[in-house]
């Protein structure tokens, strides 16, 4: 290795750990659930975005099975060349039902994962015409990078808002003379866990002419009636809206989905390199997801949402710390606010010790002095697991 190449990394990985900063993988050598075996010992996990508990689900394992033995367990090439499996459409047509509550003439086009849904759809966008994105100060890196991708490629003008700020964003749009408007927000923020209210940034949209990309992977199979995430929880429905939504986290499987009018899922196979250039995803895991998509909204689906928000009110009526700051969150989602790094970490460590998995959350994921736990709720915790770590945070506070 070039000599200048190697001390580089060296110093970069120095200044890592000198900031406590850096970060390593972990064995987990069992299926996931609340319960993992990391490291050759056995944990009680709150780290996974696995919030109904369907990543282990015998449905779903039955499923996976009996898709790989009927459809293979490759696709081969991406959709444009192998062509595009009947269940590859057949998933397609169930996810775009489950927004058709939200979007006029919707379609939908499943893909390998959210980072690449964001990066596909956004650089897609904006190609069409230069475009100004607004883009909340708080949204998810994929969201960031495809932002980024759209900039250099089709040169966007990206604007910054507050987050959760919608007179500022009002404000920029307003100045803003350019046709071409494209709103980027998460649903759920994935870090504090709250939820930006979409009905006004929808009727922002609309005032403006502009589009609104919605982030939905925390709040797919969460909330809504049927599980079928935050445009259902709220009851919002505009042509203006083009939505993400993740299936490896409340799904419990993997992939991710685009949903929108027809003609933006077009715009896809025309203009997305991610998806005309990537291997579609497996055939089995697409068999799996229409599996999971129909626990998500049958009774057992509610039933699981239902345990999962009683978790969700008993850790916030008994979170209150002295040192450290419970940030209210009515997600899946708690974050707990340490602030250092290194305080954090030992935390973390700490916790570990008696047997639970959390691992620390450091910048650059969030921002310089909010280091934390991320506390991450699933219908399968049970409500002794949530109490016994509870007690085990507020001895170690006093320590």
């Amino acid at each position: 290795m070039s000599k200048v190449w190697f001390d580089a990394l060296a110093q970069f990985n120095d200044n890592l750990i000198e900031h406590s900063l850096k970060r390593q993988l972990h064995i987990r050598s069992s299926a996931h659930q609340t319960t993992v075996h990391m490291d050759n010992a056995q944990y009680v996990s709150f780290s996974s975005n696995d919030y109904l508990g369907l990543a282990n689900h015998p449905l779903l394992t039955q499923a996976m099975a009996l898709g790989a033995t009927t459809y293979g367990v490759g696709s081969g090439a991406s959709a444009l060349i192998s062509g595009h499996t009947q269940i590859h459409a057949e998933l397609e047509s169930q996810l775009a039902r489950t927004q058709e509550h939200a979007i006029p003439n919707v379609g939908a086009c499943y893909i390998n994962t959210g980072y690449m849904a964001n990066l596909a759809m956004l650089s897609a966008l904006c190609s069409l015409g230069k475009t100004s994105i607004y883009s909340d100060t708080l949204n998810h890196a994929s969201l960031i990078d495809g932002i980024r991708l759209a900039k250099v490629q089709s040169k966007a003008q990206v604007w910054i808002y507050g987050h959760c700020h919608v007179t500022e964003l009002e404000t920029l749009l307003r100045q803003d003379p350019n046709p071409f408007k494209l709103i980027v927000t998460d649903s759920v923020f994935s870090m504090d866990g709250n939820i930006a209210h979409l009905p006004t940034l929808i009727e922002i949209a609309e005032r403006y002419n502009a589009l609104i990309y919605i982030d939905d992977a925390h709040g797919f199979g969460v909330f809504g009636t049927h599980g079928h995430g935050c445009l259902e929880h709220f009851g919002v429905h505009s042509a203006n809206i083009i939505y993400m939504g993740t299936l490896g986290k409340a799904a419990g499987v993997s992939g991710a989905f685009l949903a929108a009018d027809r003609a933006w899922i077009d715009l896809l196979i025309q203009k997305a390199r991610p998806v005309i250039f990537s291997t579609a995803p497996s055939p089995a895991v697409a068999f799996t997801v229409l599996k999971s998509l129909e626990l998500i909204a049958s009774e057992e689906g509610n039933q699981r949402r239902e345990k999962l928000f009683k978790l969700i009110r008993y850790w916030q009526e008994r979170a209150h710390f002295s040192r450290w700051q419970a940030i209210y969150s009515p997600s899946a989602i708690q974050p707990l606010i340490i602030g250092d790094n290194a305080v954090v970490v030992n935390l973390s460590a700490s916790l570990k010790e008696a047997g639970f998995w959390i691992p620390a959350i450091r910048p650059p994921t969030v921002a310089v002095g909010s280091a934390r736990l991320r506390i991450a709720l699933s219908a399968d915790h049970e409500e002794a697991q949530l109490q016994h770590l509870l007690a085990t945070l507020k001895k170690l506070e006093t320590t």
